[in-house]
């Protein structure tokens, strides 16, 4: 509870005097608490974001930092200085250095800042490392890929191929064959030249009837009369 009312007392006294420190990226940072007190609390306050307590100074004993991530980054030195070691774009803000008594006491703040070139310098350089880091990656990527495109190429070749090939040697066949046999054919006829023809003939229709006499009426006529 104790801490939520720092916080609310520092968005309500916010309205002290603020001196802006310009620094570099990835610098030590040091701000003077101008409070004459035994104990101390260092508050950051950023625009979009609810005030932060960071850490509790102690006039003869370590600071009680409220994050352990706040260890490596925030220390303190002597008459409550805060140290900020290798200033990053996170820790850019306005700092309070408040009193821990029941009516709270604000010290002037200090409000980071980087240059916009070094901003835009710091950006630039960033994303150069990340698209050196991937560089090697898309690499492999594109390697991979030419290859199974022309893999895929050199496959699709070689079936148009089979079927073309395919295609003209079965034409050719049947060229051939009938070639083939028109040659045949041919040398049958010469060694053949005088080869019947044959015709077909029909035969169903009914003969005529042809009407005989008896044979021995026929003798006896002819027969010479007996002496």
């Amino acid at each position: 509870m104790k801490i939520i009312q720092l916080q609310l007392c520092v968005l309500f006294c916010c309205q002290a005097a603020v001196s802006d420190l310009l620094t570099d990226l990835g610098s030590n940072v040091t701000i003077n608490c101008d409070l004459d007190e035994n104990e101390v609390y260092w508050i950051l306050l950023k625009t979009a974001d609810p005030p932060t307590v960071i850490l509790r100074s102690f006039s003869t004993s370590s600071p009680h930092h409220f994050n352990k991530s706040f260890r490596k980054k925030y220390s303190v030195q002597f008459k409550h200085r805060l140290v900020i070691n290798n200033i990053t774009a996170d820790e850019l803000g306005v700092y309070y250095c408040m009193n821990t008594e029941t009516l709270p006491k604000l010290s002037n703040s200090t409000r980071i800042y980087f240059n916009e070139s070094l901003l835009s310098e710091c950006h630039n350089h960033t994303v150069t490392e990340i698209i050196n880091q991937n560089q090697p990656q898309c690499q492999i990527i594109i390697i991979i890929s030419a290859l199974m495109n022309g893999f895929l190429l050199i496959l699709l070749i070689g079936l148009v191929m089979v079927f073309v090939v395919g295609k003209r040697r079965s034409v050719k066949r049947s060229q051939q064959h009938n070639t083939d046999l028109q040659q045949m054919q041919a040398l049958e006829q010469q060694q053949n030249p005088n080869q019947l023809q044959y015709a077909e003939v029909d035969f169903t229709k009914q003969r005529r009837k042809i009407r005989t006499s008896p044979v021995d009426s026929t003798y006896a006529t002819l027969k010479p009369p007996k002496s």
